[in-house]
């Protein structure tokens, strides 16, 4: 009796339990080519995209200038779809990052703020960015408001306080050095010190979602609240974090705003909530969280700007416009849907 035991629980054993195990196929190979599968179809979307641009107003579109544009018009939007990206990872949304943009962007362009110049107008966008986001995340997190409601009623809120501060005027920025960085002169080899921002924030934001533990708590978070508690997360102090992180991309996005235009208005940030989503949606972020992909957002964003960007050089109406990014999301959702099916989240 003791030999067959042994001979159960040892080498002979060993065939039976490998043969149930799946075979070895390199799951990170696997998973790489499915992200790279995404990003691809993205830039050939993109790239078609050009070739549209290219062939109605190949005079316009092609022009270094329109191409800068594009760069830098999807540079503050980009900044603030980086922080979506990891709060819908992490299984939340936030509806409110709009609005805190137009906040941060009104409170750092009072004369009160602009007195102490470019520190001044920096520091206050940041920190409002932040306040609003420790004001979402302290609501979720030990609030147990639901992200939806909370994210919501920071919208409302915001907004209301920026057309407060405002009094529904535009506050015009006098400080040089800000606006010198709008100024072509301010270029390094052609490139825009906002797309160079964007391009920091979305390396940062790449590291950290794919190379640091905060990445993998927040993916852990999305994809089971409760296994990842008990496996030792802090899930409460995790999802207060990662609305602190969406607050502060929200304040960065704010400078950038105002460095753009020159002003602060309580009409920033306009539909930005809608417009980040879309974009990490479309590059790959999964809706119900436990998947993100900077760079799939990143993609998404310069997707959206480039048609937004076609459309206004044929003078074609923006209510098509709209239809054509809704037909857009709907798709990229339905996509996901047949993924998930398929079991490849």
């Amino acid at each position: 009796m003791p030999s067959k035991l042994h001979s159960t629980s040892g080498p002979a054993a060993t065939p039976s339990v490998r043969a149930a195990d799946p075979p070895t196929r390199g799951p990170w190979r696997s998973l790489t080519g499915r992200i790279d599968v995404r990003a691809l179809s993205l830039l050939g979307v993109l790239a078609v995209l050009i070739a549209v641009g290219g062939f109605t107003e190949p005079d316009a579109f092609l022009d270094t200038g329109n191409l800068q544009l594009i760069l830098t018009q999807s540079s503050v939007i980009g900044v603030v779809t980086v922080g979506m990206t990891f709060v819908i990872t992490s299984g939340g949304i936030d509806l409110s990052v709009g609005a805190m943009v137009a906040l941060a962007s009104v409170w750092a362009t009072t004369l009160a703020t602009q007195e102490y110049g470019f520190a001044g107008i920096l520091f206050t966008a940041v920190l409002v960015g932040l306040g609003a986001g420790l004001v979402n995340g302290l609501l979720i997190a030990y609030g147990r408001v639901v992200p939806f409601i909370a994210t919501l009623a920071m919208l409302a809120s915001a907004r209301g306080l920026a057309l407060l501060i405002t009094d529904g005027k535009t506050q015009i920025v006098t400080v040089q050095s800000v606006l010198d960085l709008g100024l072509p002169d301010s270029y390094l080899l052609g490139i825009p010190p906002l797309v160079m921002i964007f391009a920091a924030v979305t390396v940062i934001g790449w590291l950290v979602l794919n190379r640091t533990t905060f990445g993998r708590r927040t993916v852990a978070v999305g994809g089971n609240a409760e296994a990842a508690r008990l496996a030792g997360i802090d899930v409460t102090r995790q999802r207060l974090y990662l609305y602190l992180l969406s607050g502060l991309c929200c304040g960065v996005a704010a400078f950038m705003l105002i460095i753009l235009s020159g002003s602060g208005q309580n009409t920033n940030g306009n539909l930005y909530e809608l417009d980040a989503i879309a974009a990490a949606i479309i590059g790959g972020t999964l809706l119900s969280g436990g998947r993100g992909t900077i760079v799939g957002s990143v993609l998404g964003v310069l997707v959206f700007t480039t048609i937004t960007n076609i459309f206004a050089l044929n003078n074609l109406q923006s209510d098509v416009q709209q239809i054509a990014k809704g037909a857009i999301i709907v798709a990229a959702v339905l996509v996901q849907g047949r993924t998930s099916a398929h079991g490849e989240t």
